[in-house]
């Protein structure tokens, strides 16, 4: 008799988790996801979420998922653990940190509920930009590896304003991306997205500089059916920031379906050196 398949797709090997006590799981790392220091940020997030996401006692789709990147992750094995700390009628409130030997490496909370109808109006829609057809796929050599799961496309704020060392006058990104090989979209894998953005600090001083999240926050605001209903499609995203200081500058994100649903947003703050 044999075990259970191995996830093929990059995405679903990092996020893949083993229940091994109450309340308790163990994943590793993948080195598909390799950054600059440690896995992609947005993996992280992604496990953490799964993690959730899989517990048996779960009430509810994800509404909401702040992590605190405590310490770099090294390569290899690390441990979840992950409980509810209150659930009510409609929400339910989560607890995690990821540990490796007796280090952790990640805290955070997050909320699931339920959802009901109610009225709806959304204020924030897109930016008017070209099809992602008709732009050309941004390459992957950026000298980290994560990058090449994701087919990822400029409109404003491209990689090129790095590369040439030029900087940009402003800090905005927009682009579209989907993964590749082609997945379709879920809580997890838009929670990889809603980190995708390269640092602002590169875009406005036109070179990559020592960088990394401090504190993310995400918010859900489409529903199970509306995430599923993007499919395996590009998705499109555009992020800011508001200031650059000491040492730490923030990141303002906001994604939409390519029917113009609004899907998350995102914020964060980064540490960097210039």
């Amino acid at each position: 008799m044999t075990g259970p398949t191995a996830p093929s797709h990059a995405m679903d090997q990092a996020v893949a988790l083993e229940q091994v006590a109450e309340n308790l799981v163990r994943g590793r790392t993948v080195d598909a996801w390799a950054n600059m220091v440690g896995p992609f940020g947005g993996t992280t997030a992604a496990t953490m979420l799964q993690a959730v996401i899989q517990h048996p006692e779960r009430h509810g789709d994800p509404l909401a998922l702040t992590l605190n990147y405590a310490g770099p992750v090294a390569e290899g094995e690390f441990e979840i653990e992950v409980r509810p700390a209150r659930t009510n009628r409609s929400n339910q409130h989560w607890w995690l940190e990821m540990r490796q030997g007796d280090q952790v490496v990640t805290t955070a909370t997050a909320i699931t509920a339920l959802r009901r109808e109610t009225w709806s109006e959304t204020e924030a829609g897109p930016p008017d930009v070209p099809a992602p057809e008709d732009l050309t796929p941004a390459g992957s050599d950026r000298g980290v590896r994560w990058v090449e799961n994701y087919d990822m496309r400029f409109v404003t704020g491209g990689w090129e304003w790095v590369a040439d060392g030029e900087g940009s006058p402003e800090s905005t990104t927009t682009m579209w991306i989907r993964d590749t090989p082609a997945r379709p979209l879920d809580h997890v894998a838009l929670t990889a997205m809603c980190d995708s953005f390269f640092p602002r600090s590169f875009l406005r001083l036109g070179r990559p500089v020592p960088a990394g999240t401090v504190t993310l926050s995400i918010h859900y605001l489409a529903t199970a059916d509306e995430i599923a209903a993007q499919g395996t499609d590009f998705i499109l995203g555009s992020v800011h920031a508001h200031r650059f200081h000491g040492n730490y500058h923030d990141e303002s994100a906001r994604l939409w379906g390519r029917d113009g649903t609004l899907l998350a947003t995102s914020n964060q703050l980064m540490y960097f050196k210039s």
